[in-house]
């Protein structure tokens, strides 16, 4: 008389993240998902940017080439810059030289906060002009809710990405993360870097003072 064979399930280590069914690590394959939904609400952010400012018949246009946009230009010079220095950091990492892909990350993280800094200086401009949430000196009061609303929750990202990378990147020097974390952490760094190519043009190019 023959026995059914009877297989039992080897109970998973407690913590440890399953395998992914499909060709990315589960990790990656969460931090896309995380991109693609904050994509849809920085989508959803700047559409309402532009429905308002199409709508309001008083827009206001207070940014002036100089020195708004030149001080908006490299901020974005360093933003992308910080990309690059990422990616060093990442392709040091996977080649398993590990004092490079710490520095290339420490970089990326002093270049996030020189960003953060000159953003925080241009509201603080921005406050001491008299602008406000609900009211500044050139038009419709509408103007300093939206532009704090979206330059704010980018900032919000940048500060976040920072925090993360600046863990990370510890962790990875005693050994607690490895190259594909550096990696993943730096898909959420480009993504950033990304949204600020659609708020650069939406927020600020478009609001440059009209030459009377």
């Amino acid at each position: 008389m023959s026995h059914a064979n009877v297989s039992i399930a080897t109970p998973q280590p407690v913590g440890v993240m399953e395998s992914s069914p499909f060709s990315i690590p589960s990790k990656k394959l969460v931090m896309w998902l995380f991109i693609v939904s904050d994509a849809v609400t920085f989508t959803a952010v700047l559409f309402a940017y532009g429905y308002l400012r199409n709508a309001t018949p008083n827009w206001p246009h207070p940014f002036r080439f100089s020195p708004s946009i030149i001080n908006v230009m490299v901020m974005t010079f360093i933003l992308v810059t910080s990309s690059f220095t990422m990616l060093l950091g990442v392709r040091a990492a996977k080649e398993g030289n590990k004092s490079k892909a710490i520095l290339w990350t420490f970089v990326t993280v002093a270049a996030g906060l020189v960003f953060a800094l000159l953003h925080i200086r241009e509201w603080m401009g921005l406050i001491g002009e008299g602008v406000r949430l609900f009211q500044n000196p050139w038009g419709s009061g509408l103007f300093g809710a939206s532009f704090f609303s979206v330059t704010g929750l980018h900032l919000l990202h940048v500060i976040g990405g920072v925090a993360v990378l600046t863990v990370v990147a510890l962790g990875y020097k005693r050994g607690r993360y490895n190259s594909d974390d550096l990696e993943i952490w730096g898909l959420y760094w480009h993504f950033v870097d990304l949204v600020w190519m659609f708020v650069v043009p939406f927020v600020y190019l478009l609001n440059i003072t009209r030459a009377s």
